[in-house]
């Protein structure tokens, strides 16, 4: 029990002197002569005999750099008989006078162990905090730089190595925008076309997917940077071209023939703008290659877009696209791919498919302007886009080009078309040769002078010359030679004047009569309106045949107001 109290007596001493590590001391010196008298016969007690020579070198063995003064400890033994040495000896506050010791400023210089055991804690928390940052740091610039690397790929792919992401970041930041390239009559032309593959090197899954190098789209975006005229014009695939790498010698295959290892993407981008620039009489500034196969990823982004078609299309059989004509779908991105390769089922093939795919891209513009995208679909849009568009626009142009489609009115956008059976236009057809089915010019092989002349009617700037109105004048006065004298006037402001009469007879009190009967010519009634400053109708008078005229304008004899006279 005396035991335990002093063991006890030990640790509250410890805890009072405030260090920690001080029990070392009391204990190697006691306990290393104990034994050792231990081993005596005559010893009964070994504390006893601890007690007779407390001044044997075992003390000084002590690794603890603070050792009691060897005399006070002698005194302090021969003091005391043997029970009190028992007690003294393990009741280290007496026998080492720890209080002296605690307040002697020397011995608490050297307890840097003591010290040293909290400092490295505080350290060590400014060194998790420090890594912390680190990290983070590092996380932060590793991302930034994997975002840049993605960004600039995304760049260097559609522009075809022309910029990269620094580039992109000064066009973004400035304020101004590079004017598109043109051709001689001011407008930029330029050509769009799509191959099938599931990427742009033609692949489909784990095997190469046959003519998906083909370019099964073509389609010419001519476009008027100060008007905001901007008109599409596709073309069919199987139009009989110049002799190309095969004895088929369709366009189709212009591209595939240059660009045959997909290694050379301007060298057949190039050769197809060549080819169809010859055909159509235009010269173009730029080109778009686009992988049809990725409509399905844009337009699920999008969440979906809307289409109106102009015709029925109803291909149970092949992609399943069914729709009828004048019908508003909202259609997924596996519908939108069905659709715009849909040929059978169709009024007019080839042609039907090109309508359909520039339906998709009207819808695809109105979704885009009308969604609020997140930064991720913007990123996924992205994305989609750099592995699946090539052009050899620089982000400047593009940067122009997208700032245009926010200041035109595009649901005034024009399609132009080369066969048209329900509008009279028949500018293609097919034709079999040798056994191959192409379409050819209506006007023979090889003879493009009928489409060229059409071509450059509907790329012109000028709605009068390019909707090319049948108007009808007629003399609804009694003044000779009034209808033929305005037919000169009109012809020579550009307006189209097919026919001119005299009105049956009749009141026209009104000096100008401008009658629309035709939905096509909504440019053409403007400037007359603008010319004569009156507003259209859409009503003939009693007795006026208007048939085959798309504008009837009537001349008539302003009745002159009658003056009041004055009261006497």
């Amino acid at each position: 029990m005396d035991k335990n109290k002093s063991i006890d007596g030990l640790k509250t001493a410890t805890k009072k002197s405030g260090a920690k590590k001080a029990v070392p001391i009391n204990t190697q010196p006691v306990l290393k002569p104990a034994k050792k008298a231990a081993k005596r016969p005559a010893a009964k007690k070994p504390v006893q005999e601890v007690a007779e020579k407390p001044a044997e070198k075992p003390v000084e063995k002590t690794p603890v750099a603070v050792v009691p003064d060897k005399k006070s400890v002698e005194k302090s033994y021969m003091k005391a008989d043997r029970e009190e040495v028992t007690e003294s000896f393990l009741a280290p506050a007496t026998a080492f006078e720890f209080d002296q010791l605690n307040n002697n400023p020397e011995p608490v210089k050297e307890e840097k162990p003591v010290s040293d055991d909290i400092k490295p804690k505080k350290h060590k928390k400014k060194h998790i905090v420090l890594t912390i940052i680190l990290v983070f740091l590092f996380v932060l610039i590793a991302g930034a730089t994997a975002l840049l690397l993605w960004g600039n790929d995304i760049i260097m792919k559609i522009t075809g190595g022309r910029d990269n992401i620094f580039g992109a970041f000064g066009t973004l930041m400035s304020d101004t925008y590079e004017p598109l390239k043109t051709n001689g009559h001011g407008r930029t032309n330029i050509l769009a076309f799509g191959t099938s593959g599931y990427d742009m090197d033609g692949t489909e899954g784990d095997h190469a997917h046959d003519g998906a190098q083909l370019t099964d789209s073509i389609m010419v975006i001519s476009i008027d940077q100060t008007s905001g005229d901007v008109a599409m014009l596709s073309l069919p695939r199987d139009l009989k071209a110049s002799p190309t790498c095969t004895a088929t010698g369709k366009i189709n295959e212009v591209y595939w023939c240059k660009n045959m290892r997909n290694d050379n993407e301007e060298a057949g981008a190039q050769a197809l703008m060549n080819e169809v620039g010859s055909i159509l009489g235009i010269d173009f500034q730029y080109f778009v290659h686009v992988n049809w196969q990725s409509l399905i990823q844009i337009v699920d982004t999008l969440g979906g877009i809307k289409v109106t078609l102009d015709e029925d299309i109803h291909d149970y059989n092949w992609t399943k696209a069914v729709f009828d004509a004048g019908v508003e779908y909202e259609i997924n991105g596996e519908q939108a791919l069905g659709l715009a390769r849909a040929r059978h089922g169709t009024t007019l093939g080839d042609f039907s498919r090109g309508n359909s795919q520039q339906k998709i891209l009207i819808g695809i513009k109105n979704k885009v302007y009308e969604t609020n995208l997140s930064l991720g679909d913007m990123m996924s849009l992205a994305g989609t886009l750099g592995d699946n568009l090539r052009s050899n626009l620089t982000t400047s142009e593009i940067k122009t080009a997208a700032h245009l489609t926010f200041e035109f009115d595009l649901e005034s956008m024009r399609q132009v078309s080369l066969l048209d059976w329900t509008k009279g236009i028949t500018y293609m057809t097919t034709a079999n040769i040798n056994g191959i089915s192409y379409v050819v010019p209506s006007a023979g092989v090889g003879n493009y002078t009928a489409i060229q002349k059409y071509v450059e009617q509907q790329f012109n700037s000028d709605p009068v010359v390019r909707e090319a109105a049948d108007i009808m004048v007629l003399n609804g006065t009694e003044t000779e030679g009034l209808a033929a004298s305005e037919k000169e006037t009109l012809e020579e402001d550009g307006f189209t004047v097919k026919t001119v009469d005299n009105a049956p007879e009749g009141a026209y009190t009104q000096k100008y009569l401008i009658v629309k009967l035709s939905d096509d010519v909504d440019g053409t009634i403007k400037e007359l309106e603008k010319h004569y400053g009156v507003t259209a109708t859409d009503t003939l008078p009693e007795g006026v045949d208007g048939r085959n005229h798309d504008i009837v304008i009537i001349l008539g004899e302003e009745k002159p107001e009658e003056s009041e006279e004055p009261e006497e």
